[in-house]
């Protein structure tokens, strides 16, 4: 099924929606899980995005939501393993216009890309002016490319990075003692 980007206004809903699924999550991965974060669009209050709740459990080991590979599934996930990111697990509920939730499961070994995440989430929510440039920029681009899912990726990456570089910087100085997991 064809993957096509949609954005859409903020929904007051997501928040809600994000923290059912993190529960279901952490429920299924069990003591090993450390946290369970709402990041990506979705979580900014305010921030047009796509319709698609990004979630970033934190583990013990990944080895442990290894293990809970075939729970997932039966929730209806797609296992996608690394999916270009090392120390990752990406899973995918949904397929298309039904896709609804990304996982991007980590350990605490990589707490730089936890950080990352976790950064721009809350550079983003204390900068709105940063959220309605970011927001422009993704619409601007899903215009450009017709809704093409990896024309999409591809054509906000730059921005994305600048975004990111600056979101660390602010992070690291604005909130050392921030909690990861």
């Amino acid at each position: 099924m064809e993957r096509i980007v949609r954005i859409l206004p903020y929904d007051p809903a997501w928040p809600v929606q994000a923290r059912a699924a993190a529960e279901e999550v952490a429920a299924l991965l069990g003591p090993g899980c450390l946290a369970v974060h709402h990041i990506g669009s979705t979580s900014v209050p305010g921030l047009a995005a796509k319709p698609i709740l990004d979630l970033m459990p934190v583990v013990e080991t990944l080895s442990a939501a290894d293990r809970c590979r075939e729970g997932f599934e039966a929730l209806g996930y797609t296992w996608l393993g690394a999916y270009g990111i090392p120390g990752r697990r990406y899973l995918r509920r949904g397929c298309g216009p039904s896709e609804t939730v990304h996982l991007h499961i980590f350990s605490p070994e990589n707490a730089a890309d936890i950080a990352r995440h976790l950064a721009v989430r809350e550079y983003l929510t204390a900068h709105p002016e940063e959220a309605a440039a970011y927001a422009t920029e993704k619409t601007a681009v899903a215009a450009a490319v017709s809704g093409d899912w990896d024309a999409y990726c591809n054509g906000k990456e730059a921005f994305v990075r600048e975004l990111e570089r600056r979101a660390l910087a602010w992070f690291s100085a604005a909130c050392p003692d921030f909690p990861l997991w």
